[in-house]
């Protein structure tokens, strides 16, 4: 385990202790909760960014063209 010194503005701070204390955790959890739900954010975007780059309009138009031209169902409507 990694320690990192952090300087956070007091009313940042005092938020995070009344979080932590409603959550019944500690500072350090929370923040590391944060952060980790920060990085998935940020390498989900970038994983869909990736995948985009890789879309061909042509192959979704194929597959479209598969799907069964059929009025849908009352409960889809």
């Amino acid at each position: 385990m990694s320690t990192i010194s952090l300087r956070l503005p007091e009313s940042l701070h005092k938020k995070a202790r009344e979080l932590a204390r409603k959550e019944n955790t500690s500072i350090n959890q929370l923040v590391s909760s944060a952060l980790a739900e920060k990085i998935s954010a940020l390498m989900t975007e970038e994983y869909i960014e990736q995948r985009a780059k890789r879309a061909s309009k042509e192959k979704f138009k194929k597959v479209l063209n598969k799907v069964p031209d059929v009025a849908p169902e009352e409960y889809d409507q």
